[in-house]
């Protein structure tokens, strides 16, 4: 490189370099490159990646590569969606325990007379003292990190009890409450 900038006086139009020069200073641009952008509609500049409007990435012309492409995909789809039926035919054959009817949602909400809401708030309530538990399997090797794992746990508990008093405030009142009050 220093041998070819000492030899020849550089011009704003040469290269600097004669590598530069057989290469065209400009990788070669590939004939399957899109001519114009698809998000703002303005022209490539030559040779270029992206566009100098939006900076868009510019896509591939459509082609015989991307037909091939399209195709591969949509055989890889037909083979997903067959692969999907052949799950549910396997899930509708099976028969469920009778006791798994109480697990339903609407059961619990029926034999807990709680609203939609209020079960929900219930249920993070419960999800949050299980995490409450689980912080407290970490071990603490100093007395630093002893103080982190509480006050987790103490972050935990808090959102817990937040998610009850959430539950007990979206909880709706009986009928039988409602006539008392009247």
């Amino acid at each position: 490189m220093a041998e070819a900038v000492r030899s020849t006086p550089q011009e704003f139009w040469r290269p600097p370099s004669p590598v530069v020069a057989e290469n065209g200073g400009v990788p070669a641009m590939i004939p399957t490159m899109a001519e114009a952008c698809p998000r703002c509609g303005s022209e490539f500049l030559s040779g270029s990646r992206f566009c100098h409007a939006c900076g868009g990435r510019r896509p591939m012309a459509v082609g015989d590569s991307t037909k091939t492409d399209a195709t591969m995909i949509a055989q890889f789809w037909e083979q997903v969606v067959d692969g999907f039926d052949v799950v549910l035919k396997v899930v509708r054959r099976l028969t469920l325990p009778s006791w798994l009817r109480y697990l339903h949602f609407h059961e619990i909400k029926r034999r807990a007379g709680l609203s939609t809401g209020s079960l929900v708030a219930f249920v993070i309530g419960l999800g949050c003292v299980a995490g409450a538990l689980l912080v407290g399997l970490l071990t603490a090797k100093t007395l630093v990190d002893w103080q982190a794992i509480q006050f987790y746990r103490a972050e935990w508990l808090l959102a817990a009890t937040a998610a009850f008093v959430a539950g007990i405030l979206l909880k709706k009142r009986d009928s039988e409450e409602q006539d008392q009050d009247d």
